[in-house]
């Protein structure tokens, strides 16, 4: 998503897989900014991917085709930052987006595994699929808001990159017929959720209490 260049920032995941990433997504960079295209309309196109993906596949069973359309559209929204560095117009705004767009799209996972289970009368899983969207925005928000106070917050077991692929490959995997292994990763991430949480509140808290 369009990121400022210099703050370009993404989790210890997502970092690994950049360079390669950027290998391959060069190519096609450089084609749409001849064209002109902004890396706010990648951003935007990415998050409407991910949406339809989620809300249109997930509730009707087709777990894994939504999964592939999903990542799909994930890297492919990798695309605008490599964009925005070629074009060198990345800006405040453009992170803006990127952030508030990502809880779109990490919403609209969730969403559409909530309507399935409750579609299959699986309850609990659909509180634990809730729980997952709540905590990781909660996980999110303490980041955001200890930043805003001029506080560092980075730290954190499961940070956005790691709950997707979490998610998406439960999801896909039990898309094809893997037992368990969706109700596993949603419990998984429920736990992994919550304790990142509790860490990134105690990294806030010992910076601001005296001891």
């Amino acid at each position: 998503m369009a990121r400022d260049p210099v703050a370009y920032d993404r989790t210890a995941m997502l970092k690994l897989l950049r360079p390669a990433v950027t290998r391959v997504l060069t190519p096609l960079g450089r084609a749409l900014a001849r064209m002109g295209i902004s890396p706010n309309v990648i951003t935007v196109l990415g998050t409407l991917g991910v949406t339809a993906g989620a809300l249109v596949c997930y509730p009707r069973g087709q777990l894994f085709l939504g999964s592939v359309v999903i990542t799909f559209f994930v890297l492919a929204d990798l695309l605008d930052g490599v964009l925005a560095r070629m074009l060198g117009n990345g800006s405040t705004f453009g992170a803006f987006l990127d952030s508030t767009l990502d809880r779109v799209g990490d919403a609209a996972v969730f969403s559409g595994l909530i309507f399935w289970f409750v579609s299959t009368g699986e309850r609990v899983l659909a509180a634990v699929a809730l729980f997952c969207l709540v905590a990781g925005a909660v996980v999110s928000y303490v980041k955001a808001r200890a930043e805003g106070l001029g506080l560092s917050c980075d730290v954190g077991l499961a940070e956005r990159s790691e709950r997707l692929v979490v998610v998406l490959v439960a999801a896909g995997l039990g898309g094809l017929g893997v037992p368990y292994i969706l109700p596993a990763g949603l419990w998984l991430l429920a736990a992994a959720s919550a304790f990142t949480a509790g860490q990134r509140i105690m990294h806030v808290y010992r910076q601001t209490v005296p001891t």
